[in-house]
């Protein structure tokens, strides 16, 4: 299985918060782990949001940061293609998503049109989730 995992379950790798323990197991069932390019960004300003709230320390912050970097490079990336996009636009009046969660509902449903191996989406809001549901992705508990 591909686990897709959408910026607020990618994150829950680096940030210790509810569901992180979730997202490890299901990591390690999954044969890879799949995610939009649009995520390392949006992963980076989690970072740096908890960085100047003061929840994190500076050298906590920089190891986050590097392990992003590392892990990155093993992650399958969908790239924002004219076809994703076009998808994204569709999905977020379809289901009502905001912009950046309609290009990870796009790239999840991209990724699962492409490839034989099953594709899981792993997903914490509650919204994108339940556009993931109505768009027939199968999704973890």
């Amino acid at each position: 299985m591909i686990l897709y995992l959408d910026t607020s379950a990618l994150v829950k790798l680096y940030v210790r918060e509810v569901g992180s323990v979730r997202v490890r197991n299901w990591l390690k069932r999954a044969t890879g782990a799949a995610t939009s390019v649009v995520a390392y960004a949006e992963a980076r300003a989690a970072f740096a949001r908890l960085h100047r709230g003061g929840h994190t320390n500076p050298r906590r912050h920089r190891e986050r940061v590097a392990q992003l970097n590392i892990d990155w490079e093993s992650i399958m990336r969908v790239e924002l293609t004219a076809s994703v996009l076009r998808l994204a636009g569709e999905t977020a009046e379809t289901y009502e998503l905001r912009g950046f969660d309609s290009i990870h509902l796009a790239s999840a449903l991209w990724l699962r049109n492409r490839t034989e191996i099953p594709c899981a989406f792993a997903v914490f809001d509650q919204r994108l989730r339940d556009g993931a549901v109505r768009a027939g992705l199968a999704l973890l508990p």
